[in-house]
């Protein structure tokens, strides 16, 4: 039975073309203004106002025709994430797009601006103002900028841990157990790789116990809190107590701190020193989400796009969750409770175990703002993801980081020319970590065809500095390229997974060490990694945290790999090209690196190099200005670097010159 407003809304749309002939309404427009009336019919004399309503004007019309929505400029407030499903994509071979109409920037936001401050103490220059209350937000900005929580920063000698949390032994920082909200406190810590948080339960004198399973999660496995893979490069800090407001020296810290009461619904802020608070924009978000994308692997969303869009304001709040973030690498974290974990496992297994091992296929990733998963012939083209408590967009990841419960399952999905930038989180994460990523049961859930290209990506990763600006997991035929990337913690673009665990045979270096495959699949055929091309990206300025890592970075066998063309500088003493543990099949080539650290290193498992955990890659023809190497580069384990230029005073030949002009955005 057809649903009568359907009816109505396509009668409406159509009725001026009813005479028309069939190819004169093959083209629908359904207009949107913030200062439309839902009530309207959507044409541009009476634009509709919300999205939702927006979607309905879509499905009535796009069976038959293609669909354009176009957004006046100004703020859409969203009540609730966008959710597409298969009936709001192209049907019968149309299609269906969301655009700004000419010179507009419409704002897609999942947040509220906060005004009536008052206020609060004026030594400190803390404000207040009044939100609703149970509004929880980990984000908040200021004129456009992330506002920090605040923080001090401690050493892990100050503290004695345990199982259950930690003693403050440093009577110094005995003030800190006083704080009058423990439980909105947080501990992060940052280690060769890893960027974990872990939230405070209660403090008894100087006892602090710490809310589980984060805690337990936290420490064991690797490069956790209390057993970092090199405790001098590791960090620590309490967060998140107004008592920490203005600890910092104004140097040393963001002008704007702040600190949110969910349950009084008040909001404080510290400004900058001859700071009006009359001329500040404070943002505060409200949702987890932006826009859902999702079908299903049998019928997935076709022939979607969405153009010259802003997307704004969220807050992903997992780790303000008993769960906590207990970061792996690069948005994947464990969240699960391990029915087998020892009980000394914060002592004894620092570095890695058998029962940590049984985890390793339940890991979960960091849900994006704009998810998309079960969908194929999709476009971003032009838009702006900025001022994201996140990752900003999210391409067939597990079903765990997707609101629709879907994942993977995308094919053919291009993300050109658009801008990233204010993000909490990477700007791209594309595929997944679990079982179904790389060894579906159904091939129908394989992520393929993937190209992003000409993006701008600045000032990224913010509060989750593991994630790498572009992430690609198992993905078959992914194209980055042409993509600017600066102002990131870690890596600038990082493909593959799985540390070569998941691939034909396994990786012995897990044996070797008795981690083994225990509890876990050892696969006797391949991913679904394969043909990654990293060519043309302009990357500088990256790698600001972590030493761990590398500017392009790959984890795993990748038949047919090529990385070409790419021009790496700025990045002082950290690591240029990184092929990491179980790296095969990778041709390295044409690339201009500017580095006083190592301009290529693989990982070849120490001692085990003969073992061939890493093998069957090509290095030549490249350009570099520093001669250090890392791992095994030998021709006998099927590793070889041979033809690559030093140039030390850089004063490259014009064929680096070349390659360092066509790096990056296409104008």
């Amino acid at each position: 039975m057809t649903h009568p407003l359907r009816t109505r809304v396509a009668a409406g749309l159509l009725a001026a073309a009813a005479i028309a002939p069939v190819a004169a309404i093959a083209q629908v427009t359904v207009h949107v203004a913030p200062g439309g009336n839902d009530r309207a019919p959507g044409t541009a004399e009476r634009p509709v106002r919300t999205l939702p309503r927006a979607q309905e004007l879509v499905r009535a019309a796009n069976g038959g025709n293609d669909v354009t929505v176009l957004l006046a400029d100004g703020t859409y407030p969203l009540a609730a994430p966008l959710v597409l499903d298969a009936a709001d994509g192209g049907q019968n071979g149309h299609r269906v797009e969301w655009r700004a109409a000419d010179g507009a920037r419409p704002v897609l936001s999942g947040g509220m601006v906060v005004d009536g401050f008052r206020l609060h103490d004026a030594e400190r220059r803390i404000w207040v103002a009044e939100v609703p209350r149970g509004l929880d937000t980990r984000q908040l900005w200021v004129n456009g900028q992330l506002a920090e929580r605040p923080w001090i920063e401690i050493k892990a000698s100050d503290l004695a841990f345990s199982a259950t949390g930690f003693e403050v032994v440093n009577p110094d920082l005995a003030w800190v157990t006083q704080v009058a909200q423990p439980a909105r406190m947080e501990v992060e810590a940052t280690g060769f790789f890893t960027d974990r948080f872990s939230p405070v339960q209660s403090i008894s004198g100087t006892s602090v116990t710490m809310q589980q399973p984060a805690w337990d999660n936290n420490s064991w496995g690797y490069d956790t809190i209390t057993k970092p893979i090199f405790p001098e490069d590791s960090r620590l800090f309490l967060v998140n107590a107004p008592e920490f407001i203005g600890r910092v020296n104004d140097w040393h810290a963001d002008p704007y701190q702040w600190f949110i009461d969910p349950e009084a619904g008040r909001l404080y802020l510290r400004i900058a020193q001859d700071d009006d608070i009359a001329d500040l924009t404070v943002t505060i978000p409200r949702l987890d989400a932006l826009v859902s994308v999702a079908g299903t692997p049998d019928r997935p969303v076709e022939r979607l796009g969405f153009h010259g869009l802003t997307f704004s304001h969220t807050s992903w709040l997992g780790p303000s969750l008993p769960t906590g973030y207990a970061n792996q690498q690069s948005g994947a974290f464990l969240s699960d409770v391990s029915p087998i974990r020892p009980a000394d496992a914060w002592e004894s297994c620092g570095w890695g175990c058998v029962e940590f091992e049984s985890m390793r296929q339940k890991w979960h990733q960091m849900p994006a703002a704009v998810q998309v998963a079960a969908a194929r012939d999709v476009t971003f083209e032009g838009n702006r993801f900025t001022q994201l408590g996140q990752i900003g967009l999210g391409i067939g990841n597990d079903p765990t980081a997707n609101r629709s419960g879907q994942g993977h399952a995308t094919a053919r999905i291009r993300v050109a020319r658009n801008h990233f930038a204010v993000l909490s989180g990477s700007a791209i994460m594309a595929g997944g970590v679990r079982e179904d990523a790389h060894h579906p049961a159904d091939p129908a859930l394989v992520n393929r065809d993937l190209v992003i290209e000409d993006n701008t990506i600045a000032t990224v990763s913010q509060d989750y500095k593991d994630n790498a600006a572009i992430l690609t997991t198992y993905i078959s035929g992914a194209r980055i390229a042409h993509n600017d990337i600066t102002d990131t913690p870690y890596d600038a673009i990082a493909v593959g997974w799985g540390w070569g665990y998941n691939d034909a045979g396994g990786n012995p270096n897990y044996d070797e060490n008795q981690r083994g495959y225990t509890y876990n699949t050892r696969y006797d055929t391949p991913t679904t990694l394969r043909d990654t091309i990293v060519e043309n990206n302009r990357i500088h300025g990256v790698k600001t945290w972590f030493m761990d890592g590398g500017a392009i970075y790959n984890l795993s066998a990748n038949p047919g790999a090529v990385i070409r063309g790419n021009y790496i500088y700025d990045i002082a003493d950290k690591i240029a090209i990184y092929l990491d543990e179980g790296s095969k099949h990778f041709r390295v080539t044409g690339n201009v690196v500017e580095t006083r650290g190592k301009w290529l290193n693989i990982n070849t498992a120490g001692k085990m190099y003969r073992r061939r955990i890493s093998t069957d890659n090509l290095a030549t023809g490249n350009w570099h200005s520093s001669s250090t190497t890392g791992g095994r580069w030998l021709a006998e384990i099927g590793n070889v670097a041979e033809g690559n230029v030093l140039v030390p005073d850089r004063d490259w030949p014009v064929e680096a010159e070349n390659v360092m002009r066509d790096a990056g955005v296409r104008r």
